[in-house]
């Protein structure tokens, strides 16, 4: 009995000897030369048939199990053998895959490195499944990864790597009865991701599309109004598209809420929205390039010739320059290709040129830029309906000897913002000159306009450069005009005036007056100061006269996050939400008294892209607190302010441009006595800026990536700001008190 014992222990470890050994020194494999790999004998044939060493090369890797098959690679093919059985052995049909030039930046090195394990190792997306190939997944979306490895028990490691083979996550999965499943927060370069098991340091199998790591953008908080505001602006945005050819080329835009015609100001102040899932970002402004007069200035609207349009610009307008700047810099922003930013410096220049040097624009004495008495950025100067040059009667779209001119801020802030953005275009192609010139330029800009305009608390509506301003019926120094909300948002502004900006709205809020504080102008003009024709906004409480504007309610709750007034900016959204919510619509303006909503003409859309877009920036830039400080998110500041959110305790977001696959993705998590935040996307550098509770305690603590690190705190108004700067594309921080 004993020695029948020892006959069975000594059987047993021979069993395990033979089990373990690697595939590299089975004896039939077939030994070369000339590299440290031999080739399998299943491939031999084939790889001998095809031109051997001169045709396929020498093997680069030891056979290895990939998605399920025997693989191996050379130095120009992978030889596949299809329908295996065996661990070991196979005589299935094998396949030669060509190498392509840049086929080893699409495998991990590890591949290529990495000893063959005796194990064969399956790696399959266990949840979700789909039945239609390689599923599809969101990042930090959690999935079920199974690692099978028959007959094993014991330790292994699941290696992923994203679509850039960077190495994202590392689990250590204990198997049994060759089972193992792994929870995986998916992250990293949008793409197929691969998988790696590897048992004792050698490479037991591998997949090369475990999923597909597909980032969309998209905000889950249970605050429901607040997550279905994403899906319901683009819904609204997706009926403001127009698209059609110009001179042979396809131009593709967003039209204006009131008029079916492509403008350069509603199609750039809608790219706040459209940016997260929208393709084509460029054919309008390439259109508007092309159309650019021998002086340098833009038109106002583009051309439409099935419309019988022409384009053109209303004589009143002097902002169009600087839109072009920033619509530029937007799309830029979202596509990341600089080859076309450089065919686009020469028209933002002359642009430029053109508005801070045409006598018609620019006030040499000020040196700013000048424009009629109109209301903000809109169109048709001061003074009753007259008869057009067409001899119909209509609002004064043109300038002759009854206009009166001033300083417009919007005009002026609108562009010291361009120079800045063209300042960072022109730093990234290499003119570091040209970038300090419009830096400098810009800073200069509002030097002057605050000396002018500022009046304490915000900008003076009009300041005339003709004597005293004579507007009857109403306190021309009281009008709070929209581009105020604007400037929030430009990054000209010192803290303290943002600040008073938003204090100055908050004021006027008073829901007896009127359902919402974002005035077009408060307060209105007398009805006939500024004549219509006829149409809305003769009358206070209409359209740009006093109408209530969810574009202004948008750029004032963006601005309300960015200078330290979190509750308002979530007020603000909540606000609008509800609106929507309740009445599957968005308008351009809203009368004031009873909310119902302002219809100009019959081209006037109920799924207004101008105002919704807006509020969307204020949702995703603003609450969720991503910032672009680059291009393709590489460079960002992220700001999760939900702790300033009523009932909000998680969150899961994601921000990606529709024209490319750059992206920012996190979850953030609030417990009685921390915040937990992790953070995967394209960004290769970022600072981050978490909002404190207001009951948390003045001690606060800081673990990056498990580690326990210094803090700092900003501290704006009463918010107060965990702030550090990390690099790399993904982290997790965990912030107590």
């Amino acid at each position: 009995m004993h020695s029948l014992k020892i006959y069975c222990v000594l059987l047993l470890m021979l069993l395990l000897s033979n089990a373990c050994t690697p595939i590299a020194h089975e004896p039939d494999l077939i030994a070369m030369p000339d590299s440290p790999f031999a080739i399998h004998p299943t491939f031999f044939p084939t790889w001998q048939a095809a031109g051997g060493v001169a045709q396929i090369g020498l093997p680069l890797s030891a056979p290895l199990w990939l998605n399920g098959q025997l693989v191996q690679y050379f130095e120009h093919a992978r030889l596949e053998a299809q329908n295996n059985r065996s661990p070991l052995r196979t005589n299935g049909n094998v396949t030669i895959h060509t190498h392509t030039d840049d086929w080893q930046t699409r495998i991990p090195a590890e591949v290529l490195t990495l000893e063959p394990a005796p194990q064969r190792a399956q790696i399959i997306l266990e949840r979700p499944a789909s039945n239609r190939g390689m599923a599809r997944v969101g990042p930090l979306q959690p999935v079920v990864v199974r690692l099978t490895i028959a007959d094993y028990a014991g330790p292994a490691e699941l290696q992923l790597y994203d679509a850039h083979l960077r190495l994202v996550d590392t689990f250590t999965p204990d198997v049994q009865d060759g089972q193992a499943e792994v929870n995986v927060l998916p992250r990293g370069a949008p793409g197929p991701q691969w998988a790696l098991a590897v048992v004792a340091g050698q490479l037991a199998g591998a997949s090369s599309a475990l999923f597909n790591l597909e980032p969309e953008t998209d905000i889950q908080t249970g605050w429901a109004e607040l997550d279905a505001l994403y899906p319901t602006v683009r819904g609204f945005m997706e009926q403001c598209v127009v698209s059609y050819k110009l001179d042979g080329t396809l131009v593709r835009g967003y039209r204006s809420p009131d008029n079916p015609l492509l403008w350069l100001r509603d199609h750039v102040y809608q790219g706040r929205g459209f940016r997260y899932f929208e393709r084509d970002v460029t054919s309008l402004l390439d259109a508007f390039a092309r159309a650019q007069f021998p002086d340098g200035s833009f038109p106002d609207v583009l051309a439409y010739p099935s419309r019988g349009s022409e384009a053109k610009r209303m004589d009143t307008e002097s902002d169009l320059e600087f839109l072009f700047v920033q619509g530029v810099y937007d799309a830029w922003q979202m596509t990341g290709d600089d080859d076309w930013l450089r065919t686009k410096l020469e028209p933002m220049r002359r642009g430029l040129a053109y508005i801070t040097s045409d006598p018609l624009r620019w006030d040499a004495t000020h040196q700013l830029v000048r424009r009629p008495y109109t209301i903000d950025t809109w169109d048709f100067e001061y003074g009753p309906t007259t008869i057009s040059p067409d001899g119909k009667p209509a609002p004064r779209h043109w300038i002759d000897e009854q206009t009166i001119w001033g300083i417009f801020h919007g005009d002026n802030t609108g562009l010291a913002y361009a120079m800045e953005l063209l300042a960072r275009m022109e730093e990234h192609l290499g003119d570091t000159d040209a970038a300090a010139h419009w830096r400098q330029q810009g800073q200069s800009v509002m030097q002057r306009l605050n000396t002018l305009s500022w009046n304490g608390s915000f900008f003076t509506h009009f300041v005339p450069l003709e004597g005293p301003l004579d507007a009857p019926g109403v306190d021309t120094d009281a009008q709070l005009s929209l581009s105020n909300a604007y400037a929030l948002n430009r990054e000209v502004l010192r803290f303290r005036q943002g600040y008073d900006i938003v204090g100055t709205y908050y004021q006027r809020r008073d829901f007896e007056r009127a359902f919402a504080e974002w005035y077009s102008i408060d307060p209105p003009f007398p009805e006939g100061s500024f004549g219509m024709g006829g149409a809305k906004g003769e009358r206070p409480g209409e359209y740009v006269n006093g109408g209530i504007m969810p574009l202004v309610g948008g750029e004032l709750a963006r601005g309300a996050f960015r200078y330290g007034l979190e509750p308002y900016g979530f007020d603000i959204l909540a606000r609008y939400a509800t609106l929507v919510d309740l009445s599957g619509t968005s308008y351009l303006w809203y009368y004031p008294t009873d909310g119902s909503p302002g219809i100009s003409s019959l081209d006037t859309l109920a799924t207004d892209g101008w105002g919704s877009s807006a509020m969307l920036g204020a949702l995703i830039e603003g609450a969720a607190g991503i910032e672009d400080r680059s291009r393709l998110y590489r460079n960002i500041t992220l700001s999760p302010r939900w702790s300033a959110a009523p009932d909000v305790n998680t969150a899961r977001v994601v921000a990606r441009y529709g024209p490319s696959a750059a992206y920012v993705a996190y979850t953030w998590q609030r417990t009685p006595d921390r915040l937990h935040l992790t953070v995967t996307g394209t960004w290769e550098q970022a600072r981050l800026r978490l909002l404190l509770p207001e009951d948390a305690g003045k001690t606060v603590t800081l673990l990056i990536n498990g580690a326990p690190a210094p803090t700092t705190i900003e501290q704006l108004v009463s918010s107060r700001y965990v702030v550090l700067d990390v690099t790399g594309g993904d982290v997790e921080l965990e912030v107590g008190w």
